[in-house]
């Protein structure tokens, strides 16, 4: 489960088996926990976060799409 941030509470991150999806990031913090699409970011499920959360965190996705999505090619394209 590599983890490619860590930013305030949340924690970004996309699990090693999940290569024949499309780029995409997990984010959690405490019970909660969401995925968001990397091209384009969209939200793909909510677990626990309110929409304010979800507003914020969906900012930081946009932030880091590109490195986030470098990220995942670089993982899953090596393996």
């Amino acid at each position: 489960m590599p983890t490619l941030a860590i930013i305030g509470p949340y924690r970004f991150f996309f699990f090693s088996d999940e290569g024949i999806e499309p780029p995409h990031i997990h984010v959690r913090r405490d019970s909660a926990m969401a995925k968001f699409w990397l091209n384009p970011v969209v939200l793909a499920f909510n677990a626990g976060f309110t929409a304010r959360e979800l507003r914020q965190i969906g900012k930081l996705v946009i932030e880091h799409q590109l490195t986030w999505t470098e990220k995942w090619n670089e993982y899953f394209n090596q393996r």
